[in-house]
Formats: C-alpha cells, sequence, structure tokens
C-alpha cells in the first residue's frame, strides 16, 4: 500500500503543512515525515487522526489506486463491436465487478438469437425501441424503459424501431466483468 504517498498529495492539495497536521494530530514532524515516505506504517487510529486532520474518510486512505474513482473521458472510451450484426459498443467504466456499456443497435440489429453468458445485467433504453426476449419472457420497450436479467440464461435484445437504438448496460458478475459479452 501506498498510504503515504495519498497523504502527501492530499495535503498537498490542501495546502496543509506537515506542521499544521502535527499540531492538529499531536504526532511530530519527523513521524509525519516517514509516514508520507512509507517508511513507517501508522496504527488505524493514527491513520484515522490524519484522516481527520485531512478532512477525509479514513476508508479513502486505504483504497489502492485502482479502486479509487475512475475517469473516463468520452473522447478516450474504449470502443469494440459484438454478435454477428456486430454492434458497437462503447465501454463507460468498470470497478472490479461492475461493467457499464453503451450499445448501438442499427435497424434490425440484435444481439443474436440464443446469447447467454456469466452475469446479472441492468439495462436502460437510452433511444430507439427495442424488443427484449428471455425464455418465456417478452417486451417492446422505449427509449426510458429499463429491464433486467440473469444473463447465463439465453436472451436477445433486437432493434424494431426505424432509427439506431442506443442501449446502455451494467454488468455484474463475479468474475472480470469486462469478458462478459452483451
Amino acid at each position: 500500500m501506498d498510504i503515504g504517498s495519498t497523504i502527501r498529495a492530499i495535503r498537498k492539495r490542501k495546502n496543509i503543512t506537515i506542521a499544521q497536521i502535527c499540531e492538529e494530530t499531536g504526532l511530530s514532524q519527523g513521524f509525519m515525515s516517514q509516514v508520507e515516505t512509507n517508511k513507517t506504517s501508522p496504527s488505524i487510529a493514527t491513520l484515522e487522526n490524519i484522516a481527520n486532520a485531512l478532512q477525509v474518510p479514513l476508508a479513502y486512505l486505504l483504497l489502492s489506486k485502482k479502486e479509487k474513482m475512475q475517469i473516463i473521458r468520452k473522447e478516450d472510451r474504449r470502443v469494440t463491436t459484438s454478435g454477428p450484426d456486430k454492434l458497437k459498443v462503447f465501454h463507460l467504466s468498470s470497478t472490479k465487478n461492475v461493467h457499464m456499456m453503451l450499445v448501438e443497435l442499427p435497424p434490425g440489429a440484435s444481439t443474436g438469437e440464443n446469447h447467454a453468458h456469466e452475469g446479472e445485467e441492468v439495462h436502460v433504453v437510452v433511444q430507439g425501441s427495442v424488443y427484449v426476449e428471455q425464455g418465456e419472457d417478452a417486451a417492446e420497450l422505449r427509449a426510458g424503459d429499463s429491464f433486467s436479467w440473469n444473463a447465463c440464461t439465453p436472451h436477445t435484445v433486437k432493434n424494431i424501431g426505424e432509427d439506431t437504438a442506443i442501449v446502455m448496460i451494467s454488468i455484474y458478475t463475479e468474475s472480470d466483468p469486462s469478458k462478459a459479452l452483451i
């Protein structure tokens, strides 16, 4: 863990000096310097005091870099294709178990028949109209409608409109969600 660098970055961003942290926490400047350079590991109680002085939650100091907020700018999104109709998939963001994407379905395009994979999905129809089917369940949905299902049961999403349909999908899986396919 690189807690010291996190503490230093927060302290500098907030224009707080080591002396100010020490005054509020009762810690020595030498100790704080060692904490910030990762030469010593403070106790949880000491970390809590430092977090309070920095006005951040203790849990934030304990997060790894990949667990902290990740930002993907629109122009930096990864774009792939999926299914027999080569649907355009815009990968929005991911966490350890959740992957969000926007999928463009041209008129008449679908995810394919009997499509199934690991995970649970939540969908929001952003634009257009789609027909969705899973087993005996089927529905026609329009912009603003949403639906969800367990993706291990064969399912299909098909654009039944005259314009491109856009569906936002969030997939939860126990394993790497970026490997799940729409």
